[in-house]
């Protein structure tokens, strides 16, 4: 019998995961396991996401539900290393970062950090990804992508970044002041293209908002000292 064919009787089984892990996850053949690493029925095991075998690590990562950090993290690093072992998890990797993209920035620096090889499909996502959710970046986030993304800055990549960051027309006075208080404290930190962005931004916002003249003597202070940051 093939392990394809055991694993096809397997699955008439209540606990059929439990006794493909006790069969496969650990087998000495390398067949059994990227098989296994296809079947499973909850998606590959964390545990074949850095299996020694490229071929298995590769399928169980492909096949894998774990969260982008995590995945990247467990995987066989022989297959980040290998430009030619990277190409077969190329269109799932572009899943991911699409994914991590569209968030806070705080997982999408991490995995960057421990992995830059993959610095090409994240702005690649950065510029052509959609936008699907409102969990905004902050301009610390956004200044530090552009840090590691400064062989691949062009137009369009800061302007992807810049999509990822809060609208200022949905901000409320109150919100507006704080948000530049804490501008101008990171300003020295701050992305040039971040900071040129904010201080465009406000400007229009407080001509089309009509503030009371002290309300908006106090903010163009602020933006003050964030224009005599920006070069």
């Amino acid at each position: 019998m093939t392990y394809r064919e055991h694993i096809e009787i397997l699955k008439d089984d209540f606990d059929f995961e439990e006794q493909g892990d006790s069969i496969y996850l650990n087998h000495e053949d390398d067949e059994a396991r990227l098989l296994w690493a296809f079947h499973r029925p909850s998606g590959s095991h964390p545990h074949q996401v850095g299996d020694r075998n490229t071929d298995v690590a590769i399928m169980a990562f492909n096949h894998s539900r774990l969260g982008a950090l995590e995945r990247f993290k467990r995987l066989n690093s022989a297959v980040i290393d290998d430009p030619d072992l990277r190409r077969h998890i190329r269109n799932r990797s572009r899943m991911l970062f699409r994914a991590l993209v569209d968030n806070d920035f705080v997982e999408l620096l991490e995995v960057l950090t421990l992995f830059p090889v993959f610095i090409d499909q994240a702005c690649d996502q950065m510029i052509n990804g959609r936008i699907w959710n409102e969990n905004y970046a902050t301009a610390f986030r956004a200044s530090q992508f552009l840090e590691i993304a400064e062989t691949y800055i062009n137009d369009k990549l800061i302007e992807g970044v810049i999509r990822r960051l809060k609208p200022i027309n949905t901000y409320s006075y109150d919100e507006a002041k704080d948000l530049l208080v804490e501008l101008s404290a990171q300003a020295q930190k701050l992305h040039e293209s971040i900071k040129g962005h904010y201080v465009i931004e406000f400007e229009k916002w407080i001509e089309r908002e009509k503030l009371h003249p002290l309300q908006a003597i106090v903010l163009q202070k602020q933006i003050t000292h964030l224009k005599d940051f920006h070069v």
